[in-house]
């Protein structure tokens, strides 16, 4: 069995550090800490560009020798409003203070070290609907395509009404031919309202090779290095998720499993 779904390992300070060598890959990092307020952390972006993205609570935050004051306003991630994101480039040290119970993701990519410190403030993050039907689910763009903010993270939330699917019709990006289909490999941090609940998702190739279908606990996070990806939310449990992609290209380009090639080109 591939070793895909990586639980919490703690309720306090840092509790996920995917690198790409523990991964198994080579562009994507996910760190993840829960903090108390007046908890600190920090760390350094070395070779890589990172997005902290303040999840739940409130923190400041300095970087790249600026202090950018406190970030954050949602004190739970399925209020569904945008949140307060930090971009750093690579060789950046940053600390942060939690005004509040905090969570807060660490998303980090291989960098060319062009680009320059800056908020991505929720003013700029419209909440829009994609699908259809139960495959209806709600989109936060942090750090997509056409938001030019970094060399090679692509960032959004998702968040998945009860008893709808998401990453769905299922699709992959696990080649580098683009425009066709770009090489990304993903991470995804579930949550669950209410927390006790269980979501759902497969991660599969069209050969077969691959083929996990995991539960997911409030907290976990998947680990897609190649293949299919859908998930699916219970009746009676909301699903939020975090989405970090990242390769040799910044561009998201799929392509659709045979057996859902039809909805995908019916829904269109």
């Amino acid at each position: 069995m591939a070793d895909l779904l990586r639980k919490p390992f703690g309720t306090r300070g840092k509790v996920h550090d995917i690198t790409p060598a523990s991964a198994g890959w080579r562009y994507v990092g996910f760190g993840l800490y829960h903090l108390k307020a007046g908890d600190k952390a920090a760390e350094c972006t070395g070779d890589t560009e990172v997005i902290l993205v303040v999840v739940e609570g409130k923190a400041r935050i300095s970087g790249a020798g600026q202090d950018w004051g406190v970030l954050g306003a949602r004190m739970s991630v399925f209020e569904k409003t945008a949140p307060h994101c930090l971009y750093l480039p690579n060789g950046s040290d940053w600390d942060v203070v939690a005004e509040t119970d905090c969570v807060l993701a660490v998303c980090a990519a291989p960098s060319k070290g062009a680009r320059s410190a800056h908020r991505i403030d929720p003013d700029g993050i419209a909440l829009t609907e994609r699908g259809t039907g139960t495959n209806t689910r709600y989109i936060n763009n942090i750090a997509m395509e056409n938001e030019d903010y970094a060399d090679s993270l692509l960032v959004t939330e998702v968040f998945t009404p009860a008893g709808h699917w998401s990453s769905y019709p299922s699709h992959r990006h696990d080649e580098d031919d683009f425009p066709r289909i770009t090489y990304l490999e993903e991470t995804y941090y579930h949550r669950l309202n209410p927390a006790s609940g269980f979501g759902v998702q497969r991660v599969y190739t069209d050969d077969g090779q691959l083929d996990e279908t995991m539960a997911v606990s409030d907290g976990d996070v998947v680990l897609v290095p190649r293949g299919h990806h859908p998930c699916g939310a219970p009746y009676g449990f909301e699903m939020y998720y975090l989405n970090v992609m990242a390769g040799p290209l910044r561009k998201w380009r799929f392509v659709a499993a045979p057996e859902v090639t039809w909805i995908m080109e019916r829904d269109a």
